[in-house]
């Protein structure tokens, strides 16, 4: 299925005029970058490489796109043939999917002539403002747990697509499974989920509820045993299973409270080994409060696909070069107040000191960079119009996550603070 026509109409008007002014193939570098992290949070978390590169490989105008496009009257009939041959040949780098970004980081950097780079705009910032935004709040959740395993439980609070995007970018910020069918069968995800209360209510009381789904799925099921009251919902979870139950979940009521008391009478009832699982409208200041409490897992929803309040990133793309006249190239950049940005080619390095990160250098100019002055960001995306097949598919997001868990690892220990503060690393340009 083709993605080109998922962008704004001002591309592609952009484009036809600086085509008919000759302008259009003129060699330019554009950066993907978020001028501030949401307010309060210390860092950013990269996500979306893989999806857009999958995305990018399918950019092509097809016939019924570009009919739709001369019927509206978009373009002039030289771009529409434009267009039609489309494939972007360009190079693009990047940070390694998982990477931290704090502001001002250069996460992409695509280069192309002006046309062919620009029109990527929108499919770029719809991929990364979202997925980043949903595995930056993902990674406080996992720091907030401390260890515990988080599942994603977001599908019902978010768009249908937006649901699979959401559970690939939670898995790569450390989460363990996810509810979402799609999402384990695209990328290989651990899928997890038993029954809701329509379950419960379908019998005639709630024993006999547990027992058919003890009789299907086995006693190392989780029971939902707040339908009707918890203390009654444990007993007849433990007497439907046995002592060998697998795992409880609690839904409702004040969490830190109830799951002590569950666990006492879990462990009254012989049950020592069951597990407890809780949810409800979980964040990450939730989850942190229940840090003391003998929670075994936890399931988040609406706060992780909406980016625990910053439901979209703040990423923006300018074009920060071009070749001028005389062949050589010429940073660019808006001079508006609140919105200045730094022009040129860059070579971003992440300063490490003693193995702990210090700051984001970010070189201005492109210059070559002391072997010694950091652990460099970017990386081959896609070179020559051909995509690197080490950053797509399932394969790609295992490494991902892995690398994820190094960058994280890299972080002073103040940066996990789920305090409201500045950037945990400043941005420095050199």
């Amino acid at each position: 299925m083709s993605s080109a026509l998922l962008t704004d109409r001002y591309e592609l008007t952009m484009i036809d005029a600086a085509l008919r002014d000759g302008r259009g193939r003129e060699p330019s570098v554009f950066e993907l970058f978020a001028r501030r992290l949401p307010t309060g949070r210390r860092y950013g978390v990269v996500a979306g490489t893989g999806r857009f590169l999958e995305l990018l490989r399918d950019f092509r105008f097809s016939r019924d796109d570009l009919d739709f496009l001369q019927r509206e009257r978009v373009v002039h009939d030289t771009t529409l043939e434009w267009l039609e041959a489309y494939r972007f040949s360009g190079t693009i780098r990047g940070y390694a999917e998982g990477e931290l970004y704090f502001p001002g980081s250069p996460i992409l950097v695509v280069e192309g002539g002006f046309a062919e780079a620009v029109v990527l705009e929108t499919l770029a910032l719809s991929v990364f403002n979202y997925d980043s935004s949903v595995a930056s709040a993902a990674a406080r959740m996992v720091s907030a747990a401390g260890g515990r395993p988080l599942a994603e439980m977001g599908s019902r609070r978010t768009g249908e697509r937006s649901a699979i995007a959401a559970a690939r970018a939670a898995y790569l910020a450390g989460f363990s499974a996810t509810s979402n069918l799609e999402a384990g069968r695209i990328w290989g995800l651990p899928t997890m989920g038993t029954a809701a209360h329509a379950f419960t209510l379908l019998y005639r009381d709630e024993q006999e509820a547990f027992r058919a789904q003890v009789a299907a799925m086995g006693v190392g099921t989780t029971l939902l045993v707040d339908t009707y009251d918890i203390t009654t919902g444990v007993e007849n979870a433990v007497a439907a299973a046995g002592r060998e139950l697998g795992a409880v979940r609690i839904d409702s009521g004040d969490l830190g409270i109830v799951v002590k008391q569950v666990r006492e009478q879990l462990d009254a009832l012989g049950a020592t080994g069951t597990r407890i699982v809780v949810t409800n409208d979980l964040d990450e200041y939730a989850i942190a409060g229940l840090r003391a409490a003998p929670v075994d897992s936890y399931g988040v929803g609406t706060s992780l696909v909406t980016g625990s309040g910053s439901p979209a990133a703040g990423m923006v793309y300018k074009l920060v070069a071009h070749l001028d006249d005389d062949g050589g190239w010429l940073a660019v950049g808006k001079a508006s107040e609140g919105k200045a940005t730094v022009g040129g080619r860059k070579q971003p390095v992440r300063a490490l000191h003693d193995g702990v990160a210090t700051g984001e250098d970010i070189y201005v100019e492109d210059p070559p960079v002391d072997a010694e002055a950091g652990r460099p960001l970017l990386v081959d995306l896609v070179v020559d119009g051909g995509i690197a097949p080490e950053h797509v598919g399932p394969e790609a997001l295992r490494r991902a996550r892995a690398h994820h868990a190094s960058a994280i690892a890299e972080l002073p220990v103040e940066a996990l603070s789920l305090a409201r503060g500045e950037a945990a690393l400043p941005t420095r340009y050199l």
